[in-house]
C-alpha cells in the first residue's frame, strides 16, 4: 500500500519538526519547507496527498501559497493561522484551503484533521467512480443547481466556483431544504469529525458559501444549525 505524503510549510523549524516527527510515526512520509517559494516548489516536485500550510511564511505568505498549488493541481490543505480573524480565515478558504486550525494548536489534532481530509477525499473519488442514480444526480433548490455528479453549482444559469469542503456543504444542506442540519452533523458529514469542537470551522464556511450563492439562500437557526432555502 502507498504512503500517504505530506508536505509541512512551517517556518518555525521546531514546529515543523515536532510535526515531521509525528507524521512519520503514523505512517505518512513527509516533505518539509520553510518560505513561499520553496513551497510551491516542493509541491510540485513531491506531489503531496495532503498540505499542512502556515499563513505567515517568508517570501510570500501562506495564501499566495494556496492559490499557486491549488493551480496546478487540487490537493486539499489544512492552514495554520496565528489570527483567528475572520476575513483572516475567509481569504483562506477562498483560495481553496479545506480546513484551517489557530495557533496554538495540538499535534494530534492536526494529525487527525489532516486524516479526516484524507478519508473525505478518498470517499468523494470513490463516489465519483460510481455511477449516480440518474434523478439523484443534480439537486435543486430554486434556482440553485448542485450537479452531485460533476460536482458543479449554479446560480440562476450561471456557475458558482466553490471548493472542496464548500461543495460538500452545500450538498447536503440540498439534500434536504429546508431542514436545518446541526452544526455536529454538518461535521460529522463534511469533515468527518466525531466530535463537535469545530464548530466555528463550519460557521467560518457557511459564511463563505454565502458569499458565492447569496446570504439569502441559507438561513442560521441560532443555536443549532443551518438550513438551505429556496429563493423565490
Amino acid at each position: 500500500m502507498k504512503r500517504r505524503t505530506v508536505l509541512l510549510v512551517e517556518d518555525e523549524r521546531t514546529i515543523s519538526d515536532a510535526l515531521a516527527d509525528r507524521f512519520r510515526s503514523e505512517g505518512y512520509e513527509v516533505a518539509q519547507a520553510f518560505d513561499g517559494p520553496s513551497a510551491v516548489q516542493t509541491a510540485e516536485a513531491f506531489q503531496p496527498d495532503v498540505v499542512v500550510l502556515d499563513v505567515m511564511l517568508p517570501g510570500f505568505d501562506g495564501h499566495e501559497v494556496c492559490r499557486r498549488i491549488q493551480a496546478t493541481r487540487p490537493v486539499p490543505v489544512l492552514m495554520l493561522t496565528a489570527r483567528d480573524e475572520e476575513a483572516d480565515v475567509l481569504v483562506g478558504l477562498g483560495v481553496g484551503a479545506d480546513d484551517y486550525l489557530t495557533k496554538p494548536f495540538r499535534i494530534r489534532e492536526v494529525v487527525a484533521r489532516v486524516a479526516a481530509l484524507l478519508r473525505r477525499v478518498e470517499r468523494a473519488s470513490a463516489l465519483s467512480s460510481q455511477d449516480a442514480p440518474a434523478d439523484a444526480e443534480v439537486l435543486r433548490v430554486g434556482d440553485l443547481e448542485v450537479d452531485l455528479a460533476e460536482r458543479r453549482v449554479r446560480v440562476a444559469g450561471g456557475e458558482v466556483h466553490l471548493t472542496r469542503t464548500e461543495f460538500d456543504l452545500l450538498a447536503v444542506l440540498a439534500g434536504e431544504p429546508g431542514r436545518v442540519q446541526s452544526r455536529e452533523r454538518l461535521l460529522a458529514e463534511v469533515w468527518d469529525w466525531a466530535d463537535a469542537a469545530g464548530t466555528r470551522t463550519v460557521d467560518s464556511h457557511v459564511k463563505a458559501v454565502r458569499q458565492k450563492i447569496g446570504p439569502e439562500r441559507i438561513r442560521t437557526v441560532h443555536g443549532v444549525g443551518y438550513a438551505l432555502e429556496a429563493v423565490r
